[in-house]
């Protein structure tokens, strides 16, 4: 019998009402919640600095609250990675809860994941949070002891999906071809509704409305149908799912703790309305080392912005900030950075239209100086500065910033526990068969498009989807057709790329090709400077890079 797994989170804040809605839309076997990121990481971190008995996602809990009846009452099975930094303490809570509902619960934890008692001997430092992903075989031993709720910390988001097929189909370790399969499925509904059309670069085509969280039918053999609960807004078309695949991923080799899935395997197909089916997925034994995330708290940062109207604005923004450098220059911050966005257009019917942004964001390990001295040089430049000065809102005092960063320890230095609903613990194995990790060889590629090509938008042909991978940005794009992936393969080059992204151009790029998708991963390396958290960029999780690249003019098929 078809397995579903459904998922009502995404991230740490996510719609709250997912959780009822997917419980009460239609059937489900079991029930997923992603709310791990790595910024989210860094904010668990920063709870528990403050409480020892925090470091999970709260807002979990409060979700279980109105909907852990429900689920028992459906017999849906919950799997999470809320747990966080404390797995134990999110499981002690959820005990206490049901016990409070009058509910019988068994309720079971994964942990070992934490690594900052060991970080040093490890080689990582002294940092605030280490965590290593685990795998999805602790969550296996969970089920198979007969939990109804299994609270992870860092997990894989794609082992929230696997290990409730490998327990309900009985897979082993080397079922690699089925793993991956279901690596893919749980890649594809982690991010909740950007598989359903939301964040979806042709939008327009479709009527998105609030858009349903999607549901992961697996089969036996490890392919799946992606799918939402009927009369649920939204979409499912092999477009949102192969906008989903791209997401946040490096080369064809996908790599986890348990199976390395081979993305340029996998086909994707309309199976009837809001159905895409994928298969063909290939895996191959994992590498021998597991990744670590690393956050530590970089310093403090402020920022303020300038508002600048009319005429001569690249000189009102010299002036500004010659002035300000110039207050700083006894004790300037580490970091100053500046940033102009011309904004305005001339001879503008309205004040916002005729203004540019002047951005000035600074950073250093002293709060006072990036804090009140940068706040209080800015604000005293009002009355002496350019004509119309004004900012969008005054300075405020400096904040914390973290700095993330990924490392990789052998997997043998990682105790994967699996705390079973009667508080037995058990020592979850590594992998017996590892493969170290290396690049594809550059796949075949089409015939180059000789057909008539006009200048537009990239966006009128590709689509893309980006994010981060810590300091790194990816950015993947793709097309609907044969012909025009004739165009992609071979128009869209690194060096075009770079041309097209000024900003990347001095980066580096790396290109991978997927024919079986027709789509291109770009990975720009440095991007994102130190992670979302270091706030080193406009959009520092580069969310919007692909619609900047997308709305670049260059020759696209006609």
């Amino acid at each position: 019998m078809t397995l579903r797994i459904g998922n009502a989170s995404g991230f740490y804040g996510d719609r709250f009402s997912a959780v009822r809605e997917m419980l009460t839309g239609g059937p489900l076997d079991f029930l997923t919640g992603d709310y791990l990121a790595e910024l989210t990481m860094l904010i668990l971190g920063r709870d528990r600095l403050k409480d020892a008995n925090r470091g999970y996602a709260r807002t979990f809990l409060r979700q279980l609250e109105e909907n852990l009846g429900l689920a028992r009452e459906k017999g849906v099975r919950i799997v999470t990675n809320a747990g966080g930094l404390n797995p134990a303490g999110l499981a002690d809570a959820i005990r206490e809860l049901a016990g409070k509902l009058g509910l019988d619960v068994a309720v079971a934890h994964v942990e070992g994941d934490e690594l900052l008692p060991s970080a040093e001997r490890l080689g990582l430092g002294k940092p605030l949070t280490a965590n290593a992903y685990l795998g999805a075989w602790g969550i296996v031993e969970c089920l198979n002891a007969g939990a109804d709720v299994v609270v992870t910390g860092r997990v894989t988001d794609a082992s929230l999906v696997v290990g409730p097929a490998a327990a309900h189909y009985g897979w082993r370790r080397d079922d690699y071809d089925r793993l991956a399969g279901a690596v893919v499925a749980g890649h594809v509904i982690e991010c909740g509704a950007q598989a359903t059309g939301g964040n979806y670069a042709f939008f327009t085509e479709h009527d998105l409305g609030t858009p349903g969280f999607p549901i992961a039918e697996v089969e036996a053999d490890g392919s799946s149908v992606i799918t939402k609960h009927p009369g649920t807004g939204g979409t499912v078309t092999v477009g949102t799912v192969t906008a989903q695949l791209l997401y946040e991923i490096a080369g064809p080799r996908y790599a986890g703790p348990d199976v390395t899935a081979r993305f340029d395997t996998i086909g994707v197909e309309q199976d009837g309305p809001d159905r895409v089916r994928i298969s063909g997925a290939k895996g191959e034994p994992p590498p021998p080392t597991l990744k670590v995330c690393l956050n530590s708290l970089g310093g403090f940062r402020n920022e303020t912005t300038f508002v600048l109207t009319g005429l001569d604005i690249d000189a009102k923004a010299a002036l500004v900030r010659e002035q300000l450098e110039t207050a700083l220059k006894d004790r300037p911050p580490a970091e100053i950075r500046w940033t102009l966005a011309r904004t305005d257009r001339a001879d503008a019917g309205t004040e916002q239209e005729a203004s540019a942004l002047l951005h000035c964001a600074v950073k250093d390990g002293d709060p006072k100086v990036a804090g009140r001295a940068f706040s209080g040089a800015a604000i005293e430049l009002a009355l002496a500065s350019y004509p119309g000065f004004h900012v969008t809102a005054p300075p405020s005092d400096a904040s914390p910033y973290g700095i993330y960063t990924a490392s990789y320890v052998d997997a043998s230095e990682v105790d994967h526990i699996a705390v079973l609903p009667d508080g037995t613990r058990g020592s979850v194995p590594h992998a017996d068969e590892t493969k170290p990790l290396s690049e594809v060889e550059e796949p075949t590629l089409p015939e180059p498009y000789t057909g008539a090509t006009r200048t537009a938008p990239l966006g009128t042909v590709l689509g893309a989807r980006s994010g981060d991978k810590g300091g790194d940005a990816n950015l993947g794009v793709w097309v609907r057709t044969d012909e025009q992936w004739r165009w992609l393969a071979h128009a869209l080059t690194v060096a075009e790329f770079q041309r097209l992204l000024p900003e990347t151009a001095s980066l580096e790029v790396r290109r991978y090709a997927l024919p079986n998708l027709r789509a291109l991963n770009f990975v720009v390396s440095g991007l994102l400077g130190e992670g979302v958290a270091s706030q080193a960029r406009f959009d520092p999780q580069a969310k919007a890079l692909g619609e900047w690249l997308r709305a670049r003019h260059a020759e696209v098929p006609a």
